[in-house]
C-alpha cells in the first residue's frame, strides 16, 4: 500500500526535493506544501525538510513554527497522523510545541558536516518502526544549530517514557544525552537533526536512510488501514 507524502516548505527550506526523491526510492508519492497551506487530509504522513526557514531569524524554526501550515501539522499530528521533521524541521517541530526541548549551537561553536552513527533507541515510531532496538545506522549531519538542549525534568521525562529515538555513538554537537531525535507522547511525531534523505544509496556512503524513509510509509500505511 503506497502512501502519500506531504513535504511542507518554508522560505528558505532547501530540502525538499531530496525528501521528496527519498519518499519515492521507497514507493511511495510525494507533493510539495506550501507555508500558507492549512489542509494537510489529502496526506497520508508528513515530513518538514531541512534548510533555513525564514532565514532562521530571530532563532532557527522560529517564524516557521507560526506559520499557517503549523496549524494544519498540529491536527494532523493530533489525528494520529505521522510528521517526521529533519533538521531545520526538528526545530520548527520544537519552535511549535509539537516536540520538548529545543535546539541550540553546537558545542564549540562550530558548524559539523559528516557522516555520524546513530543507534536506534525505539522502534514504535514512524521513523523506526523497520529497526530493532540497540541498531546502528549511518547517517549524514549538517548542522550548526543542533545542539539538543532541555531541563533535567524533561530529560528524565524523556527517558522514562522512552522518547529518545536515535542516539549518536559520537556525539558531534554536544546534544544532552547524545540525542539526536526525539519523539512526542503519542509517538506519531519525531524530530531527528540528521539526514536520512542523504542516505538513500550505498555508493555515495550509506543507504541506512532507505529503512527509515520506508518506516515513514509503513507507519503512514498502518495509521490509513487502522491496523
Amino acid at each position: 500500500m503506497s502512501a502519500n507524502i506531504g513535504v511542507v516548505v518554508f522560505p528558505g527550506t532547501n530540502c525538499e526535493q531530496d525528501v521528496a526523491r527519498a519518499v519515492a526510492l521507497v514507493g511511495g508519492t510525494a507533493e510539495m506544501v506550501w507555508h500558507t497551506e492549512t489542509d494537510l487530509d489529502r496526506f497520508d504522513g508528513v515530513v518538514l525538510p531541512g534548510g533555513f526557514a525564514h532565514g532562521d531569524y530571530l532563532r532557527t524554526g522560529a517564524l516557521a513554527g507560526h506559520s499557517p501550515v503549523m496549524s494544519a501539522v498540529k491536527k494532523f499530528a493530533q489525528s494520529g497522523g505521522p510528521v517526521v521533521g529533519i533538521c531545520n524541521g526538528f526545530q520548527v517541530l520544537c519552535e511549535a510545541g509539537l516536540l520538548d526541548g529545543a535546539l541550540q549551537k553546537n558545542a564549540g561553536l562550530s558548524f559539523v558536516c559528516q557522516p555520524v552513527e546513530l543507534q536506534v533507541a525505539a522502534v514504535d515510531t514512524p521513523l523506526t518502526l523497520r529497526f530493532d532496538v540497540g541498531d546502528v545506522v549511518n547517517v549524514p549531519i549538517n548542522h550548526f544549530e543542533g545542539n539538543f538542549v532541555c531541563d533535567e525534568q524533561t530529560l528524565q521525562m524523556l527517558e522514562d517514557q522512552h522518547r529518545v529515538v536515535v542516539r549518536y555513538k559520537d556525539n558531534p554537537n554536544g546534544s544532552v544525552g547524545d540525542i539526536a531525535g526525539i519523539c512526542n507522547e503519542g509517538r506519531n511525531v519525531v524530530g531527528l537533526m540528521p539526514h536520512p534523505e542523504r542516505a538513500m544509496e550505498a555508493i555515495l556512503g550509506s543507504d541506512d536512510g532507505r529503512e527509515m524513509f520506508r518506516s515513514i510509509l509503513d507507519f503512514a500505511s498502518s495509521e490509513r488501514s487502522g491496523a
